[in-house]
C-alpha cells in the first residue's frame, strides 16, 4: 500500500512547500494599500491565477480567482490518489458544489442575474458533478422550484425535493440549506468509514475532527442565533461523530451550560473561551476560531512521521482551504481599508505560523 500513495505524497509535499511563508504573510497583512497586497500575491503560488485586466481584478474576482488554485489542486491529487483514497477526496471537493448549490438558490430567492452570481461561486473543476452550464440554467430558472427541477438525474434532487414542501410554507431557504448540507456529511462520514488501517485512522482524525466541529458549531449557532426547538436542534445535527455524541447535542438543545457542555469535549481550551460562550455570538466566533485553529494543528502535525497514507493529502488540502480562507480575509479587509489590528486575530493558519517559526516548507525536512 505504501507505493500506491509514492505519488500522491511526492506531489502532495511539493504542493505544500509552495504555501505562504510566515514572511510572506506578514507582507500581505502590512501591505500599506490594495493595489500593493495584490503586487505581494501576484508573486506567491497564486500569481497565474490574477493574470487578468487589473479593471477586472475586484476583491470578489481576485477571491474567485485565488479559489482556482484550490480546484486546480484537488483535480490533481483526485487524478492521482490511489483507489482506497479517490472516493473521499472527491466526496471532500463536494463541499464547494454543496455551497455553490446553495449560493445559486440564494442569488435566485434574491433575483440575481448569472453573472452576479458567478464569481460568487467556487470555481468549477471537470471532474464535479454539475458544471456551469448546469448552475447557470439553474439561475435562469428564475424560481427556486423550477431550478430544483432542473435538478431531476442529479445526486442532489431527492434531497432537495424532499425539502421544498417547507421552503414552499416557510417561503425560507434554510431546509433546503440544511438537508444538503445535513446529507453532504452523511455521505462524507460514510466515505471515511470504508476506509481501513491508517487510512480510516488519518481520514479520522483530519476529516472526523472537521466534522465534528461542524456538528458542535450548528448546534450553538442553531441555539444562540436561530433560537430553535430541542427537536428542531437534534434533526438539524448529525447522530454521528467520533467526539461529539447525541448526548452533547441533546445537552446543548434543552439549555444546559454552554461552557460546561463544551469542556466535557474540548477540556483543554482556554476556560475564558468556555465561559464567554454563555454570553452569546461573540464567545461563539472566539469558540469557532479556536476550534479552526486546532484543526489547522491537527493538519501540519500529519505531516511529521510516516508519510504513506491519506492523510498528506487531506492534511494538505484543509490546510489550504485554511490559507484561501485567511486570504480573503486579508483580501476583504485591505479592500475596506481595515487596520491590522482588527482583521490579524480573526486569521485561522498565519498565528500558528507565526507564533512557532516554522513555515511549510521546513516541514518537508
Amino acid at each position: 500500500m505504501s507505493m500506491a500513495y509514492a505519488l500522491i505524497h511526492a506531489t502532495t509535499r511539493a504542493l505544500y512547500s509552495q504555501m505562504l511563508s510566515a514572511p510572506v504573510w506578514n507582507t500581505l497583512i502590512h501591505a500599506p494599500d490594495f493595489d500593493t497586497l495584490l503586487s505581494e500575491l501576484a508573486k506567491t503560488v497564486y500569481g497565474p491565477y490574477l493574470q487578468l485586466d487589473r479593471r477586472l481584478l475586484t476583491p470578489r474576482r481576485i477571491v474567485y480567482q485565488i479559489k482556482c488554485h484550490l480546484a486546480h489542486i484537488y483535480t490533481k491529487l483526485i487524478r492521482i490518489a490511489p483507489d482506497p483514497a479517490k472516493p473521499l477526496l472527491r466526496q471532500l471537493w463536494q463541499f464547494y458544489e454543496v455551497d455553490n448549490l446553495k449560493a445559486a438558490l440564494r442569488g435566485i430567492e434574491t433575483g440575481a442575474s448569472w453573472e452576479q452570481v458567478l464569481f460568487l461561486l467556487s470555481p468549477i473543476p471537470s471532474h464535479a458533478t454539475l458544471s456551469a452550464a448546469d448552475m447557470e440554467t439553474m439561475v435562469h430558472a428564475g424560481d427556486v422550484v423550477r431550478a430544483v427541477e432542473r435538478l431531476k438525474n442529479t445526486p442532489y434532487y431527492d434531497t432537495l425535493a424532499h425539502a421544498l414542501e417547507r421552503y414552499q410554507t416557510e417561503h425560507n431557504l434554510f431546509p433546503l440549506e440544511v438537508a444538503l448540507d445535513l446529507d453532504y456529511r452523511r455521505e462524507l462520514w460514510q466515505s471515511i468509514q470504508q476506509l481501513s488501517g491508517e487510512d480510516r485512522k488519518y481520514a479520522l482524525q483530519i476529516v472526523g475532527t472537521a466534522l465534528n466541529v461542524d456538528n458542535l458549531l450548528w448546534a450553538l449557532r442553531y441555539r444562540l442565533y436561530h433560537h430553535l426547538s430541542e427537536e428542531e436542534i437534534i434533526n438539524y445535527t448529525l447522530p454521528l461523530g467520533s467526539q461529539i455524541t447525541s448526548d452533547h447535542i441533546r445537552a446543548i438543545a434543552v439549555g444546559e451550560n454552554l461552557g460546561e457542555v463544551v469542556a466535557q469535549i474540548y477540556p483543554k481550551l482556554p476556560a475564558q473561551i468556555l465561559n464567554a460562550l454563555n454570553t452569546g455570538a461573540e464567545g461563539l466566533r472566539t469558540l469557532e476560531l479556536a476550534l479552526q485553529r486546532h484543526i489547522v494543528k491537527i493538519c501540519r502535525s500529519v505531516f511529521i512521521g510516516y508519510p504513506f497514507h491519506i492523510g498528506i493529502p487531506l492534511a494538505y488540502l484543509q490546510l489550504n482551504t485554511h490559507e484561501i480562507r485567511d486570504l480573503i480575509t486579508v483580501i476583504e479587509a485591505k479592500a475596506s481599508q481595515m487596520p491590522a489590528s482588527t482583521f490579524v486575530p480573526l486569521l485561522e493558519l498565519y498565528p500558528l505560523l507565526s507564533e512557532d517559526g516554522v513555515n511549510p516548507a521546513d516541514m518537508n525536512n
